[in-house]
């Protein structure tokens, strides 16, 4: 897919804690750590679940926008829309 369109789309995310909804919006990426180290998911990515640790870091623009440090969490990536559900592990 030509890299044009793939920047035309924003991702539409949603960060979830036990608290409520930290983050309800767009991004044009986010990067975050799983197992493997730093990744990052784009605009059109493939289907994606991981678990995240260290933090959440939300681009607009190339800027970043918003970050957040997190202990853990699950992201999901489907669609186009990325889900983020922090405070699973109980203490």
């Amino acid at each position: 897919m030509p890299q044009e369109i793939r920047n035309q789309q924003a991702l539409i995310v949603k960060v979830i804690s036990r608290d409520g909804i930290l983050f309800d919006g767009t991004a044009d990426s986010i990067t975050s750590y799983n197992d493997q180290g730093l990744f990052d998911v784009l605009s059109m990515h493939t289907n994606f679940i991981s678990i995240i640790h260290k933090e959440i870091i939300l681009r607009r623009a190339q800027v970043i926008t918003n970050r957040m440090p997190i202990t853990t969490g699950i992201l999901i990536v489907k669609a186009n829309r990325v889900e983020v559900y922090l405070g699973i592990l109980h203490d």
